[in-house]
């Protein structure tokens, strides 16, 4: 289930270091962050949509990979990322 167009340009405008950016790890991680949002609230009302789920899972591993990326690149950054998005760790 892809975001609309605004959505994401609005999460990319929001979350990118420099003028062109669209790919950096905040950025990536905001766009993650929504689509897992979402899926979290698709949830609520198909509760045995289990193929849906993996995906979530996949969504969720991915995240989770990118923010070990960013702690381990720059920590500052990380956990700025957590802090604006309002993620546990």
């Amino acid at each position: 289930m892809p975001l609309a167009k605004e959505i994401k340009s609005d999460i990319i405008s929001g979350y990118k270091v420099h003028e062109s950016d669209t790919g950096s790890p905040e950025v990536q991680v905001a766009i993650l962050t929504r689509r897992i949002q979402d899926l979290t609230e698709h949830f609520k009302t198909h509760k045995k949509d289990n193929h849906s789920r993996r995906g979530l899972l996949k969504l969720v591993s991915q995240r989770r990979r990118l923010l070990d990326y960013l702690k381990r690149k720059d920590a500052e950054r990380y956990y700025a990322v957590i802090s604006r998005l309002g993620l546990r760790k």
